[in-house]
């Protein structure tokens, strides 16, 4: 299992949410890029960004540190948040980002949502943000009406290979990720699935490691110190 430890971006910093609330936000770092060479240093071969701001409203005021930190982590980089037209992922490719992830996107526009899985193929990624099994959308500002299990079937069907699953409940929260979600996700479908939101202890990546999900997030549990990201790292590797 790779396990994806966590950048999320506002106004060029690194921060956490508590339950995606904007309101409720942590500065850890104002240099994400020294952040994303500690994990390389701790073994992760795999970053995970999210552009809050992005979510929020569509655009990518983040993208120069984006770019900073796939070129000072030097290892595979995914970015979601605010990825809402062809030519964003085209910019991002150019950059040499190795995968994105469409969220609201893919739940308002089936059919540009499409071209970008015929077009990049694996290196588009989707986000199903969790509310009450309902899929939310626009940086988990809104929940629409559209049932997870069956949202993740239409993705399955028109040829996206990862989905990246967060229960908002328990996203920051630090009570521990939704072990049943994912046995259930992994179970039902043939997709790659990555685990997000909750991921806060050691026992927790063990759960996860031992459903064989493709990979997991972690992201407040490392900035508070309570995943050791070598010893997870190493953990997924088994």
């Amino acid at each position: 299992m790779l396990l994806f430890p966590a950048i999320d971006l506002y106004e060029g910093k690194a921060v956490r949410l508590f339950k995606g609330d904007y309101a409720q936000m942590t500065v850890y770092s104002e240099r994400p890029w020294e952040i994303a060479s500690d994990f390389v240093a701790k073994g992760a071969s795999h970053i995970h960004i999210v552009d809050l701001e992005g979510a929020k409203n569509g655009a990518t005021p983040n993208f120069e540190t984006v770019c900073k930190i796939k070129a000072e982590g030097k290892c595979f980089c995914e970015i979601g948040g605010g990825i809402r037209s062809m030519d964003v992922i085209d910019r991002y490719m150019e950059a040499g980002i190795d995968r994105v992830i469409l969220g609201t996107a893919a739940v308002k526009d089936a059919e540009f949502t499409k071209a970008a899985v015929d077009k990049y193929g694996e290196k588009v990624a989707i986000g199903v943000d969790i509310k009450d099994g309902k899929v939310a959308i626009k940086g988990w500002t809104e929940k629409s009406e559209l049932d997870a299990m069956d949202f993740c079937s239409k993705m399955q069907s028109i040829g996206v290979k990862t989905i990246i699953c967060t229960d908002i409940s328990r996203d920051g929260a630090m009570r521990g990720t939704n072990r049943e979600l994912y046995k259930e996700l992994s179970e039902k479908f043939d997709i790659d699935i990555v685990a997000s939101g909750g991921v806060s202890t050691i026992d927790d990546v063990q759960a996860l490691a031992d459903m064989n999900l493709y990979g997991a997030i972690i992201g407040k549990a490392y900035y508070t110190g309570a995943i050791d990201l070598e010893e997870a790292v190493a953990i997924g590797e088994k």
